[in-house]
């Protein structure tokens, strides 16, 4: 199947950024969450993206407009119950995404592809959850989307080979480099980049370095082009900690178990980023 329309679950940064990359090429979007002012906050960032992307020249207003017009919103399934691929880009919750998963399985047409946008979860497991497991499998992309290349795929026990083939097409279509991955715990991008992440958050806590000199040696060391701990501070430092517990759980390796550090600053809400301070202060 060729994708032409997708409905993504979650107006958060992942679903959001999704949304942002479908309709910028050309596919109609719909974008759902469960309530209107999540929407509203998704929307305004799309909005807000794009309208740099213009002001810096690499977008023009015309198409800016076209994007924004493929983009509809709702608060169920049913709003894009037409789609070729729904995405579940939901918090990393079972008991989020199953009545998601559930949902989409029942409203859409039996041959549309159905996919978790997950990074730590087993789609084996969530697979579970949908009428035709063959049909479902893992696209996961990167935060921030738009400027993120990478986008995993992965083929869950189930995963029909057709499917692995028409998500990759779609990762295409959408301007990303997807990898094949078996489903494993954090897949091959996260289980080899959170130890590191670790590490340095050990590192800092051990008093080896200071935040900014640990970054700066893996950035001119490494040729990275983001520090771990800044990196660590985008995803959002209970995301980073949750992540890890998955890790060490699934894999039951001691190396993914979290540095104290972080779970010392989960507990006094500095969560990165979003919160205004992390390993850096942003505020």
């Amino acid at each position: 199947m060729k994708v032409q329309s997708v409905l993504v679950a979650g107006a958060g940064q992942m679903g959001a950024g999704i949304v942002q990359v479908a309709a910028q090429a050309g596919l109609r979007a719909t974008m759902i969450d469960v309530a209107d002012e999540f929407i509203a906050k998704g929307m305004a960032g799309i909005e807000q993206r794009l309208g740099r992307a213009v002001d810096k020249g690499r977008l023009d207003a015309a198409e800016r407009d076209a994007t924004l017009a493929r983009i509809t919103t709702g608060l169920d399934v049913s709003a894009g119950a037409d789609a070729d691929l729904f995405i579940e880009a939901a918090p990393e919750t079972v008991d989020i995404k199953r009545p998601l998963l559930e949902r989409a399985a029942a409203v859409l047409r039996p041959d549309a592809l159905i996919a978790t946008n997950t990074s730590s979860l087993s789609v084996s497991m969530l697979a579970g959850f949908v009428a035709g497991p063959e049909r479902f499998c893992g696209i996961h992309f990167f935060n921030p989307v738009p400027a993120m290349a990478l986008v995993e795929v992965v083929r869950g026990a189930a995963t029909a080979e057709g499917t692995v083939a028409a998500a990759r097409e779609f990762c295409e279509t959408v301007g990303k480099t997807p990898i094949t991955v078996v489903d494993s715990p954090g897949f091959v991008v996260n289980r080899i980049l959170f130890p590191m992440i670790n590490e340095a958050a050990c590192a800092l806590a051990q008093g080896v370095a200071s935040a900014a000199d640990i970054d700066t040696g893996l950035k001119l060391g490494a040729n990275f082009p983001m520090g771990p701990l800044a990196l660590a501070d985008l995803v959002g430092l209970d995301t980073t900690k949750a992540i890890l517990e998955t890790l060490e759980r699934d894999l039951g390796d001691d190396r993914y178990r979290p540095c104290p550090l972080l779970g010392e600053l989960v507990a006094a809400g500095k969560l990165g980023r979003k919160s205004g301070a992390g390993f850096f202060d942003y505020r």
